[in-house]
């Protein structure tokens, strides 16, 4: 008998247990409770909408930024990604004040940077390609460069570039990656270690006074290859400067000036330029080259800081040749991410 009634009880809504379905109805209309018949919807939200729309509008319009205080547009577009995250914010802030207005206008800024970063969301890696090249800024300071090479050399790349290299480390780098790559060549604080014969290995001049840059021709078995290594000068954010970047805008300028001028067809560009590719004053390399990340990568590749990596500034760019899969290297002593990437010689864009 108890049983029976406890069965009544529940088919007949009672308080037996309660179905899946009935908590998650129970759930929303709890949450929609404060939204129903309330004529303030409309009317609340109205500083975050406008703070969504200005969110919109800054991503939309970044380009449109100017640099001549601060350079305030190329610190935007340096961290343009990072925007992002205040979409979330604007909708639980939305929700909180029960606004149908703010949630709506934050539709806007989601739309734009789906638009501009959406497609880095997805691996756009292939399975193809003959030549694998890697990058790595290893620091001066790095107080383990035999492990850094060795980790670099397992990489597998035919190609190696290192920059911000210490005179007095070099022969360490020397030593360890001297099994793997027959041929190598050092220009100033920046390097490029080969399996394949180097020839028309000279510096680039970048407007520093000092070398920073260096280009070289690899043999490869599908013909010449021209490959440029670059360490742009460092850039700052200050509280009275902004965003101290003209040494790097103008080297930056000039390396971009040497690669028009290449007369070779395939050209391979590593290095640290110290600014992202969404940064208006690289133009002048990245107008004519294409990244192999957001051509052929997965996620946005941040390199930088090493340890909470917030920035690609490491690139690998290419003109002539086609991307075919870019990934970021294990971390090594250095306070930047090694990062590689396989292309077709064989193919050209």
């Amino acid at each position: 008998m108890a049983q029976q009634a406890y069965m009544t009880e529940t088919d007949n809504g009672g308080s037996g247990p309660e179905r899946r379905g009935d908590r998650f109805r129970r759930l929303v209309n709890r949450l929609l409770s404060g939204w129903r018949d309330d004529p303030h919807i409309w009317r609340r939200g109205l500083v975050l909408a406008a703070v969504a729309l200005l969110l919109a509008g800054v991503m939309l319009m970044h380009s449109r930024i100017p640099n001549a205080i601060g350079n305030l547009g190329s610190l935007t577009e340096t961290f343009l990604p990072w925007l992002g995250l205040l979409i979330p914010v604007l909708v639980l802030l939305g929700f909180l004040r029960k606004s149908a207005t703010a949630l709506i206008a934050v539709l806007l800024p989601a739309i734009v940077w789906l638009n501009l970063f959406g497609g880095l969301l997805t691996d756009k890696s292939g399975t193809g390609g003959d030549f694998t090249v890697a990058t790595h800024n290893v620091n001066a300071d790095n107080p383990d460069p035999t492990g850094t090479a060795d980790r670099l050399a397992a990489s597998g790349a035919d190609v190696v570039a290192l920059e911000e290299l210490k005179s007095s480390a070099v022969p360490a780098y020397e030593k360890a990656l001297a099994s793997t790559y027959k041929h190598h060549a050092v220009e100033g604080t920046v390097g490029l270690w080969s399996k394949y014969p180097l020839t028309g290995v000279k510096a680039v001049d970048i407007k520093l006074g000092w070398t920073r840059a260096m280009r070289a021709t690899v043999a490869t078995p599908e013909g010449a290859l021209a490959v440029y290594v670059a360490h742009l000068p460092s850039v700052r954010v200050k509280l009275n400067a902004g965003f101290t970047a003209r040494q790097r805008d103008t080297s930056a300028d000039a390396l971009g000036e040497a690669i028009a001028d290449e007369t070779l067809p395939r050209v391979i560009l590593l290095g640290d330029l110290n600014g992202t590719m969404n940064d208006r004053s690289l133009n002048g390399v990245t107008s004519q080259m294409r990244s192999t990340q957001g051509a052929a990568g997965s996620g946005f590749g941040f390199s930088w800081p090493a340890a909470f990596p917030m920035a690609r500034i490491d690139q690998i760019m290419v003109k002539g040749v086609e991307p075919e899969s870019s990934w970021t290297l294990p971390r090594t002593g250095s306070d930047h991410l090694p990062i590689a990437a396989r292309v077709n010689l064989t193919t050209s864009d």
